[in-house]
Protein backbone atom coordinates (compact mmCIF):
# COMPACT_ATOMS: atom_id res chain seq x y z
CA UNK A 1 0.00 0.00 0.00
CA UNK A 2 1.32 3.22 -1.32
CA UNK A 3 2.16 5.84 1.81
CA UNK A 4 1.07 9.18 1.90
CA UNK A 5 3.65 10.96 0.89
CA UNK A 6 4.14 8.64 -2.30
CA UNK A 7 0.77 9.50 -3.57
CA UNK A 8 1.61 13.20 -3.32
CA UNK A 9 5.22 12.59 -5.38
CA UNK A 10 2.45 10.81 -7.68
CA UNK A 11 0.54 13.10 -8.37
CA UNK A 12 3.81 15.21 -8.52
CA UNK A 13 5.56 12.95 -11.38
CA UNK A 14 2.12 12.85 -13.32
CA UNK A 15 1.68 16.68 -13.37
CA UNK A 16 5.52 17.00 -14.85
CA UNK A 17 4.79 14.65 -17.23
CA UNK A 18 1.54 16.69 -18.65
CA UNK A 19 3.71 20.11 -18.28
CA UNK A 20 6.90 18.63 -20.32
CA UNK A 21 9.06 18.56 -17.04
CA UNK A 22 11.59 15.90 -16.78
CA UNK A 23 13.09 17.37 -13.68
CA UNK A 24 12.35 19.62 -10.64
CA UNK A 25 13.90 21.52 -7.34
CA UNK A 26 11.35 21.87 -5.05
CA UNK A 27 12.72 24.21 -2.06
CA UNK A 28 9.69 26.21 -0.24
CA UNK A 29 9.25 24.65 3.40
CA UNK A 30 5.58 24.12 2.81
CA UNK A 31 6.50 22.09 -0.66
CA UNK A 32 9.06 20.09 1.23
CA UNK A 33 6.76 19.30 4.20
CA UNK A 34 3.89 18.23 1.78
CA UNK A 35 5.87 15.78 0.09
CA UNK A 36 8.01 14.01 2.96
CA UNK A 37 6.24 15.23 6.87
CA UNK A 38 9.29 17.33 7.20
CA UNK A 39 9.01 20.98 8.38
CA UNK A 40 12.47 23.14 7.87
CA UNK A 41 12.85 26.66 7.66
CA UNK A 42 16.17 26.51 6.10
CA UNK A 43 16.98 30.65 6.55
CA UNK A 44 19.94 31.36 4.38
CA UNK A 45 20.94 27.73 4.29
CA UNK A 46 19.97 25.55 1.25
CA UNK A 47 17.02 23.80 0.98
CA UNK A 48 15.98 21.11 -2.09
CA UNK A 49 14.00 17.86 -3.51
CA UNK A 50 15.28 16.94 -6.42
CA UNK A 51 12.82 14.88 -8.18
CA UNK A 52 12.97 13.44 -11.61
CA UNK A 53 10.26 11.76 -13.82
CA UNK A 54 12.24 8.05 -13.92
CA UNK A 55 11.69 7.72 -10.09
CA UNK A 56 14.94 9.38 -8.77
CA UNK A 57 14.08 11.66 -5.59
CA UNK A 58 17.07 13.31 -3.72
CA UNK A 59 17.19 15.21 -0.71
CA UNK A 60 19.79 17.91 -0.41
CA UNK A 61 20.28 19.66 2.75
CA UNK A 62 22.50 20.92 6.01
CA UNK A 63 23.25 18.85 8.60
CA UNK A 64 22.09 21.10 11.06
CA UNK A 65 18.96 20.53 9.85
CA UNK A 66 19.07 17.34 12.30
CA UNK A 67 17.88 14.68 9.04
CA UNK A 68 19.09 11.38 9.53
CA UNK A 69 17.55 8.95 7.19
CA UNK A 70 13.96 9.74 4.59
CA UNK A 71 12.05 6.53 3.55
CA UNK A 72 12.07 6.93 -0.32
CA UNK A 73 14.53 9.21 -0.84
CA UNK A 74 19.04 9.36 -1.25
CA UNK A 75 19.83 12.09 0.91
CA UNK A 76 22.90 14.20 0.72
CA UNK A 77 23.70 16.55 3.19
CA UNK A 78 26.64 19.21 3.59
CA UNK A 79 27.65 21.73 6.39
CA UNK A 80 28.90 25.23 6.39
CA UNK A 81 31.89 24.81 5.03
CA UNK A 82 30.74 23.20 2.27
CA UNK A 83 29.56 24.81 -1.28
CA UNK A 84 25.74 24.74 -0.55
CA UNK A 85 24.89 23.45 -4.38
CA UNK A 86 28.24 21.25 -4.93
CA UNK A 87 25.43 17.92 -4.72
CA UNK A 88 23.24 19.57 -6.64
CA UNK A 89 25.65 20.29 -9.68
CA UNK A 90 26.29 16.37 -9.72
CA UNK A 91 23.24 15.23 -9.59
CA UNK A 92 20.80 17.61 -11.75
CA UNK A 93 20.90 16.22 -15.81
CA UNK A 94 21.52 18.24 -18.35
CA UNK A 95 18.59 20.21 -20.23
CA UNK A 96 15.49 21.79 -18.73
CA UNK A 97 15.28 21.91 -15.33
CA UNK A 98 12.52 23.65 -13.26
CA UNK A 99 13.28 25.49 -10.47
CA UNK A 100 10.97 26.34 -7.53
CA UNK A 101 9.47 29.94 -7.87
CA UNK A 102 11.00 30.41 -3.99
CA UNK A 103 14.62 29.29 -4.92
CA UNK A 104 16.65 32.08 -3.75
CA UNK A 105 18.60 33.13 -7.12
CA UNK A 106 21.87 32.89 -4.77
CA UNK A 107 21.61 29.22 -5.17
CA UNK A 108 20.37 28.90 -8.86
CA UNK A 109 23.10 31.99 -10.31
CA UNK A 110 25.66 29.76 -8.30
CA UNK A 111 24.16 26.43 -10.04
CA UNK A 112 24.55 27.89 -13.44
CA UNK A 113 27.63 29.52 -12.97
CA UNK A 114 28.56 24.97 -12.23
CA UNK A 115 26.65 23.64 -14.75
CA UNK A 116 25.71 25.63 -17.95
CA UNK A 117 24.26 22.52 -19.91
CA UNK A 118 21.05 23.77 -18.30
CA UNK A 119 18.21 25.73 -18.99
CA UNK A 120 16.39 26.79 -15.93
CA UNK A 121 12.56 27.58 -15.97
CA UNK A 122 10.23 28.29 -13.36
CA UNK A 123 8.92 24.78 -12.24
CA UNK A 124 7.00 24.83 -9.27
CA UNK A 125 3.80 24.00 -10.87
CA UNK A 126 3.52 20.33 -10.81
CA UNK A 127 3.90 20.85 -6.92
CA UNK A 128 1.53 23.45 -6.66
CA UNK A 129 -1.06 21.88 -8.89
CA UNK A 130 -1.00 19.13 -6.73
CA UNK A 131 -1.60 20.91 -3.53
CA UNK A 132 -4.16 22.63 -4.67
CA UNK A 133 -6.48 19.62 -4.41
CA UNK A 134 -6.32 18.58 -0.82
CA UNK A 135 -6.46 15.05 0.24
CA UNK A 136 -8.77 13.63 2.78
CA UNK A 137 -5.75 14.22 5.56
CA UNK A 138 -5.79 17.59 4.36
CA UNK A 139 -9.15 18.52 4.32
CA UNK A 140 -10.41 17.36 7.59
CA UNK A 141 -7.07 19.23 8.57
CA UNK A 142 -8.60 22.59 7.78
CA UNK A 143 -12.05 21.65 8.64
CA UNK A 144 -10.43 21.48 12.12
CA UNK A 145 -8.26 24.75 11.71
CA UNK A 146 -11.59 26.26 10.77
CA UNK A 147 -13.44 24.89 13.78
CA UNK A 148 -10.65 27.05 16.09
CA UNK A 149 -10.85 29.91 14.13
CA UNK A 150 -14.66 30.06 14.64
CA UNK A 151 -14.03 30.12 18.78
CA UNK A 152 -11.27 32.46 18.58
CA UNK A 153 -13.53 34.93 16.44
CA UNK A 154 -16.23 34.31 19.04
CA UNK A 155 -14.45 35.22 21.92
CA UNK A 156 -12.56 38.12 20.56
CA UNK A 157 -16.28 39.76 19.73
CA UNK A 158 -17.19 39.26 22.80
CA UNK A 159 -14.33 40.69 24.34
CA UNK A 160 -14.79 44.04 22.56
CA UNK A 161 -14.79 46.85 25.03
CA UNK A 162 -14.84 50.64 25.38
CA UNK A 163 -11.63 52.36 25.04
CA UNK A 164 -9.66 49.25 23.67
CA UNK A 165 -7.29 49.79 20.60
CA UNK A 166 -6.56 47.81 17.23
CA UNK A 167 -3.37 46.89 18.42
CA UNK A 168 -4.83 45.59 22.13
CA UNK A 169 -7.26 43.32 19.98
CA UNK A 170 -5.11 41.85 17.60
CA UNK A 171 -2.65 41.24 20.42
CA UNK A 172 -5.67 39.46 22.31
CA UNK A 173 -6.51 37.21 19.04
CA UNK A 174 -2.96 35.99 18.69
CA UNK A 175 -3.10 34.77 22.53
CA UNK A 176 -6.04 33.08 21.89
CA UNK A 177 -4.85 31.10 19.14
CA UNK A 178 -2.06 29.89 21.03
CA UNK A 179 -4.32 28.94 23.86
CA UNK A 180 -6.01 26.93 21.31
CA UNK A 181 -3.10 25.17 19.74
CA UNK A 182 -2.44 27.25 17.04
CA UNK A 183 1.53 27.69 15.70
CA UNK A 184 2.09 31.90 15.86
CA UNK A 185 1.72 33.69 12.41
CA UNK A 186 4.59 35.83 11.01
CA UNK A 187 2.03 38.08 9.60
CA UNK A 188 0.30 39.12 12.96
CA UNK A 189 -3.73 39.45 12.89
CA UNK A 190 -6.25 42.60 11.22
CA UNK A 191 -8.16 44.50 13.14
CA UNK A 192 -9.06 47.63 11.79
CA UNK A 193 -11.74 49.81 13.59
CA UNK A 194 -14.06 52.80 11.38
CA UNK A 195 -11.98 54.35 8.65
CA UNK A 196 -9.43 52.23 8.69
CA UNK A 197 -11.41 49.60 7.49
CA UNK A 198 -11.33 51.26 4.20
CA UNK A 199 -7.77 49.90 4.02
CA UNK A 200 -8.27 46.14 3.00
CA UNK A 201 -4.92 45.62 4.57
CA UNK A 202 -4.63 48.36 7.48
CA UNK A 203 -2.15 47.34 9.70
CA UNK A 204 -3.36 47.31 13.36
CA UNK A 205 -2.62 50.80 15.72
CA UNK A 206 -3.94 52.66 18.67
CA UNK A 207 -6.36 53.83 17.37
CA UNK A 208 -9.35 53.89 20.07
CA UNK A 209 -12.91 52.35 19.75
CA UNK A 210 -15.41 54.45 19.36
CA UNK A 211 -19.07 54.26 19.13
CA UNK A 212 -20.46 53.84 15.74
CA UNK A 213 -17.13 52.16 14.16
CA UNK A 214 -16.93 49.47 11.93
CA UNK A 215 -14.68 46.64 13.28
CA UNK A 216 -13.33 44.40 10.52
CA UNK A 217 -11.84 41.35 11.98
CA UNK A 218 -9.48 39.54 9.41
CA UNK A 219 -7.97 36.46 11.77
CA UNK A 220 -5.66 33.73 10.49
CA UNK A 221 -2.72 31.14 11.00
CA UNK A 222 -1.45 27.99 11.09
CA UNK A 223 -2.88 25.51 12.99
CA UNK A 224 -1.12 21.80 12.59
CA UNK A 225 0.99 23.72 9.42
CA UNK A 226 -2.72 24.24 7.98
CA UNK A 227 -3.97 27.77 7.72
CA UNK A 228 -7.19 29.51 9.07
CA UNK A 229 -8.64 32.32 7.18
CA UNK A 230 -11.63 34.13 8.36
CA UNK A 231 -13.28 37.76 8.61
CA UNK A 232 -16.27 39.53 10.09
CA UNK A 233 -17.31 42.96 10.65
CA UNK A 234 -19.19 43.64 13.68
CA UNK A 235 -20.51 47.17 15.02
CA UNK A 236 -19.74 49.18 18.07
CA UNK A 237 -22.74 50.82 19.96
CA UNK A 238 -24.72 51.29 17.02
CA UNK A 239 -24.84 51.54 13.01
CA UNK A 240 -25.91 54.27 10.42
CA UNK A 241 -28.32 53.05 7.60
CA UNK A 242 -24.97 53.27 4.80
CA UNK A 243 -23.38 50.86 7.30
CA UNK A 244 -26.46 48.46 7.64
CA UNK A 245 -26.74 48.88 3.58
CA UNK A 246 -23.22 48.00 2.88
CA UNK A 247 -22.82 45.25 5.08
CA UNK A 248 -26.02 43.82 3.69
CA UNK A 249 -24.29 43.62 0.29
CA UNK A 250 -21.34 41.88 0.71
CA UNK A 251 -23.11 39.54 3.20
CA UNK A 252 -25.46 38.57 -0.25
CA UNK A 253 -22.27 38.81 -2.26
CA UNK A 254 -20.65 36.35 -0.16
CA UNK A 255 -24.05 34.32 -0.09
CA UNK A 256 -24.18 34.33 -4.02
CA UNK A 257 -20.59 33.51 -4.65
CA UNK A 258 -21.14 30.07 -2.52
CA UNK A 259 -24.21 29.08 -3.81
CA UNK A 260 -22.52 28.34 -7.52
CA UNK A 261 -19.35 26.68 -6.09
CA UNK A 262 -19.44 23.43 -7.21
CA UNK A 263 -16.64 21.16 -9.93
CA UNK A 264 -16.70 22.34 -13.13
CA UNK A 265 -17.43 26.24 -12.41
CA UNK A 266 -14.19 28.80 -13.29
CA UNK A 267 -13.07 30.87 -10.36
CA UNK A 268 -13.46 33.76 -12.50
CA UNK A 269 -17.50 33.04 -12.70
CA UNK A 270 -17.18 32.62 -8.72
CA UNK A 271 -15.34 36.13 -8.50
CA UNK A 272 -18.21 37.47 -10.90
CA UNK A 273 -21.45 36.37 -8.95
CA UNK A 274 -20.19 38.46 -5.87
CA UNK A 275 -18.95 41.15 -7.95
CA UNK A 276 -22.28 41.76 -9.69
CA UNK A 277 -24.50 41.86 -6.59
CA UNK A 278 -22.07 44.56 -5.13
CA UNK A 279 -22.05 46.36 -8.53
CA UNK A 280 -26.03 46.32 -8.65
CA UNK A 281 -25.87 48.06 -5.46
CA UNK A 282 -23.74 50.80 -6.58
CA UNK A 283 -20.73 50.26 -4.91
CA UNK A 284 -18.74 48.52 -7.73
CA UNK A 285 -15.58 50.81 -7.35
CA UNK A 286 -15.59 49.63 -3.93
CA UNK A 287 -14.54 46.63 -4.22
CA UNK A 288 -10.72 46.84 -4.99
CA UNK A 289 -9.19 43.10 -4.59
CA UNK A 290 -10.04 39.68 -5.58
CA UNK A 291 -12.52 37.58 -4.56
CA UNK A 292 -10.41 35.24 -2.92
CA UNK A 293 -7.24 33.33 -2.78
CA UNK A 294 -6.24 29.21 -1.96
CA UNK A 295 -5.44 28.39 1.10
CA UNK A 296 -3.90 24.81 2.95
CA UNK A 297 -0.15 24.48 4.07
CA UNK A 298 0.44 28.17 2.68
CA UNK A 299 -2.16 31.09 3.81
CA UNK A 300 -2.21 32.22 0.20
CA UNK A 301 -1.50 29.39 -2.40
CA UNK A 302 -3.12 28.30 -5.70
CA UNK A 303 -6.02 28.51 -6.78
CA UNK A 304 -6.40 32.19 -8.01
CA UNK A 305 -10.15 33.05 -6.92
CA UNK A 306 -10.34 36.75 -9.53
CA UNK A 307 -11.92 37.91 -12.34
CA UNK A 308 -9.34 36.33 -14.16
CA UNK A 309 -8.75 33.28 -13.51
CA UNK A 310 -9.69 30.61 -15.63
CA UNK A 311 -9.10 27.71 -13.12
CA UNK A 312 -12.12 25.11 -12.84
CA UNK A 313 -13.32 24.07 -9.78
CA UNK A 314 -12.59 20.81 -8.47
CA UNK A 315 -13.23 18.86 -5.30
CA UNK A 316 -10.59 19.13 -2.59
CA UNK A 317 -9.77 22.54 -3.35
CA UNK A 318 -10.10 25.05 -0.80
CA UNK A 319 -10.18 28.74 -1.16
CA UNK A 320 -11.55 32.07 0.37
CA UNK A 321 -14.67 33.87 -0.25
CA UNK A 322 -14.35 37.18 0.92
CA UNK A 323 -16.25 40.03 -1.03
CA UNK A 324 -15.55 43.58 0.77
CA UNK A 325 -16.75 47.05 0.56
CA UNK A 326 -14.24 50.08 0.96
CA UNK A 327 -15.51 53.71 1.23
CA UNK A 328 -12.22 55.62 2.27
CA UNK A 329 -12.43 58.04 5.16
CA UNK A 330 -15.88 56.15 6.40
CA UNK A 331 -15.71 52.42 7.04
CA UNK A 332 -14.91 49.27 5.67
CA UNK A 333 -17.19 45.50 5.86
CA UNK A 334 -15.56 42.25 4.63
CA UNK A 335 -17.13 39.21 5.20
CA UNK A 336 -14.96 36.03 4.16
CA UNK A 337 -15.12 31.88 4.66
CA UNK A 338 -13.09 29.28 3.85
CA UNK A 339 -14.76 26.59 1.32
CA UNK A 340 -13.72 23.21 0.57
CA UNK A 341 -15.06 22.37 -3.13
CA UNK A 342 -17.20 18.76 -2.75
CA UNK A 343 -18.10 16.31 -5.71
CA UNK A 344 -21.74 17.80 -5.58
CA UNK A 345 -20.82 21.63 -4.53
CA UNK A 346 -18.83 23.03 -1.79
CA UNK A 347 -18.81 22.80 2.18
CA UNK A 348 -18.22 26.14 3.79
CA UNK A 349 -15.81 25.44 6.64
CA UNK A 350 -16.51 28.29 9.02
CA UNK A 351 -19.75 28.58 11.20
CA UNK A 352 -19.56 31.88 13.08
CA UNK A 353 -22.68 34.08 12.31
CA UNK A 354 -22.66 36.60 9.13
CA UNK A 355 -25.89 37.48 10.61
CA UNK A 356 -24.90 41.87 11.31
CA UNK A 357 -24.37 41.92 15.27
CA UNK A 358 -24.52 45.66 17.12
CA UNK A 359 -22.20 45.24 19.77
CA UNK A 360 -22.15 47.18 23.27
Amino acid sequence: MKSLYQERLGRVRQNMKEQGLSQILVSSTESVFYLTGLWIVPMERQLALYVHEDGQCVLFGNDLFGITSLEGWELKLHNDADDPVADIAKTVRPGTLGIDKNWPSRFLIRLMEQRQDLRPVVGSAPVDDARKQKDAQEAQAMREASAINDRVMAQAVSELREGVTEAEMAARVEALFRENGAERSDEGQLVCFGPNGADPHHAPENTVLRPGDSIVLDIFTPINRYWCDMTRTVFWKEVSEEQRRVYETVKAANLAAEAMIRPGVKMCEIDRAARQVIEEAGYGPYFTHRLGHGCGISCHEPPDNSAVSEVIAQPGMVFSVEPGIYLPGKFGVRIEDLVLVTETGCEVLNGYTKDLQVLG
